[in-house]
């Protein structure tokens, strides 16, 4: 993943044809080591190719993936559901205060690092 950001930078950047030299600079100054097998695996595949192609290509295969969360709803619901016809009103309370929560100090510690 690092040496496809590192190229799409490159790409950004107006190289047209990144070369390992190029992404292997982008990397080095992230402070990452560069893999040059994982390099010339990736520019031989993306040899010849339109990158807007490709990504397009990339696209469609993950619009096919199951992205899950289809069966959450339905609990959530049925709850909310059961609720309402007993007659409490709790839940609206409830998901303010999950709503007002404050992240733990776990959640504040994440971070993204694209290059680490």
């Amino acid at each position: 993943m690092r040496h496809v950001a590192a190229y799409l930078l490159a790409k950004l950047g107006g190289k047209e044809n990144p070369t390992e030299a190029d992404i292997t600079t982008i990397l080095e100054a992230a402070g990452v080591e560069a893999d040059t097998e994982k390099i010339s695996k990736l520019l031989s595949e993306l040899e010849g190719k339109d990158l807007n192609e490709v990504l397009a290509a990339g696209r469609a295969k993950l619009s096919a993936v199951p992205s899950g969360g289809g069966g959450g709803g339905a609990r959530s619901g049925g709850a909310a559901a059961s609720s309402a016809s007993s007659g409490g009103g709790a839940p609206k309370q409830e998901e303010e205060a999950e709503k007002e929560k404050e992240p733990s100090e776990e959640e504040e510690a994440m971070t993204f690092d694209l290059f680490g």
